[in-house]
C-alpha cells in the first residue's frame, strides 16, 4: 500500500488525526515510535532546525525537498509536507507535487500566499489573487492526477491564508472553489475564535484541517472539539520543537553552572531509537566470520 493510500484510509476513520509536527529524522522517528498515525512536515520548523532562519521563504524547494527525503525514508507511517507557494508559478507547483511524491510524502500542502510566503500566524501576510490561487491548486490536481496514471500517488491540501488579508468570507469562498477543483483536504488558516472555524466547516465540505499554534491567532482547542465543529486533521506544528527548545535551555544552563543536567533521557533509548539494535543484527547476519 503507497503512503498515499494509507494515509486516505486513515482519513476515513471516525477520529480527528491528530498530527504533531516534526522538523528532522529523528523528530519524525519519535512521533511514530510515540504511537502516532502520521507527521506534518512543516516549512516553520525545517527553517528553523535547517538553517535557523524564519518562515518568511527563504528556504528553497531543494533545501525542503532534501529534508523531507530524509524524513520519510526513516519512518513507516504517512508523511504531510509543507509546499508553500509551489516555488513559482503553476508549472513549479507541479514539479514540487510530483517531488514530493518521490520524495515519499502521503501529502503535499500547497497556499495561496504572494512568495516569499510567511508563517501564517505573523505579521505582513499578502495573498495572491483568485485567479492565481485557483490556477495553483488545479496545477497541483493534474499533477495529482497524472501521478496516479504513472504509478505514483499524493494527496493535495489546499491552503488560504485570505482571512488575515481579505476577511473570512473571502477566504471560505477560496476554500469552497478548492474542494471544488479538487483539493482531497482544506485548510482556511489562522480563523480567529470558535465563531470562525465553526463557520468554515460548515460551510466548506471535504476534510479539513486545524492549526494548533501555541500562542498563535487561532483558539489551541481539544481535538474532540475540533472534531464536533467539524475538523478531520489537528495538527501541532511547533510543539516538539518548542518543548525540545525549553529542555536544550534548561540544559545549557545547568552545563553553564557546572552542574550535571537532570531529566535526561538514557543514552541506551537514544541508542535504540536511532537503530543501533537493528544495525547491529544485519552486520551480524552479513558478516564474513
Amino acid at each position: 500500500m503507497s503512503n498515499a493510500e494509507n494515509l486516505r484510509q486513515i482519513l476515513a476513520r471516525p477520529e480527528v488525526l491528530i498530527l504533531p509536527g516534526c522538523y528532522d529524522a529523528m523528530s519524525a522517528r519519535l512521533i511514530e515510535q510515540a504511537g502516532f498515525q502520521s507527521t506534518f512536515m512543516g516549512g516553520f520548523a525545517v527553517a528553523a532546525a535547517r538553517l535557523g532562519v524564519p518562515d518568511t521563504g527563504l528556504i528553497s524547494y531543494s533545501e525542503m525537498l532534501d529534508q523531507g527525503r530524509n524524513i520519510c525514508s526513516a519512518v513507516n507511517f504517512p508523511v504531510f509536507g509543507d509546499g508553500d507557494t509551489g516555488y513559482g508559478n503553476a508549472v513549479n507547483v507541479q514539479r514540487t507535487v510530483k517531488g514530493y511524491a518521490q520524495a515519499g510524502f502521503a501529502c503535499i500542502m500547497i497556499e495561496d500566499q504572494v512568495a516569499p510566503k510567511k508563517c501564517g500566524h505573523t505579521q505582513g501576510k499578502q495573498v495572491v489573487g483568485r485567479d492565481e490561487a485557483f490556477s495553483r491548486v488545479q496545477a497541483a490536481v493534474d499533477a495529482r492526477d497524472a501521478l496516479k496514471q504513472s504509478g505514483g500517488d499524493i494527496l493535495i491540501m489546499a491552503r488560504t491564508d485570505a482571512n488575515a488579508t481579505d476577511g473570512l468570507e473571502e477566504a471560505i469562498l477560496r476554500a469552497k472553489t478548492f474542494a471544488d477543483i479538487g483539493a482531497d483536504i482544506t485548510f482556511l488558516e489562522a480563523p480567529r475564535n470558535e465563531d470562525e472555524m465553526r463557520e468554515y466547516c460548515s460551510s466548506v465540505r471535504g476534510y479539513k484541517m486545524a492549526n494548533m499554534v501555541e500562542q498563535g491567532s487561532t483558539p489551541v482547542l481539544p481535538p474532540q472539539t475540533l472534531g464536533e465543529l467539524g475538523y478531520k486533521i489537528a495538527v501541532y506544528p511547533i510543539t516538539l520543537m518548542l518543548a525540545g527548545i525549553q529542555a536544550m535551555e534548561e540544559t545549557l544552563k545547568a552545563l553553564a553552572k557546572g552542574e550535571n543536567p537532570n531529566h535526561l533521557a538514557d543514552f541506551a533509548h537514544l541508542r535504540d531509537v536511532v537503530g543501533f539494535p537493528d544495525y547491529y543484527e544485519k552486520e551480524k547476519k552479513y558478516s564474513a566470520d
